[in-house]
C-alpha cells in the first residue's frame, strides 16, 4: 500500500471555491481503481490549507490516477486557488 499526501496553501478566497470541488470530485476519486481511502484535513493552525490523505494499492495505480480524465480536470482546477506551491509526497506503511 501506497500513502499519498498533498499539503495545499489557498488564498483565504478561495477556500469555499476548494472546497465546492473537493465534494464534487471526492466519490469519483474514490472510485477511481485502487484508491482505497481519501481523507480532507483542515491545519489546525491556520484554516487556508487543507491535505489530501489518500490510500492506493500500489504506485502504479496512483500513476494511472494521475493519467485519468478526472485528475486533469480536479487538479489544474484546484492548482488555480493555490496561494502557495503544494508539498506532496508517498509513504509506505511500516507497522
Amino acid at each position: 500500500m501506497l500513502i499519498r499526501i498533498v499539503r495545499m496553501t489557498f488564498a483565504p478566497g478561495q477556500v469555499p471555491a476548494f472546497l465546492a470541488l473537493f465534494h464534487e470530485s471526492k466519490n469519483q476519486i474514490r472510485q477511481q481503481p485502487g484508491c482505497r481511502h481519501l481523507a480532507l484535513w483542515q491545519d489546525a493552525d491556520n484554516p487556508a490549507i487543507y491535505c489530501t490523505h489518500s490510500h492506493w494499492d500500489d504506485v502504479a495505480a496512483l500513476d494511472a490516477y494521475r493519467r485519468s480524465v478526472l485528475f486533469g480536470t480536479v487538479w489544474p482546477a484546484t492548482k488555480r486557488l493555490f496561494a502557495a506551491p503544494p508539498v506532496a509526497f508517498s509513504v509506505n506503511p511500516v507497522l
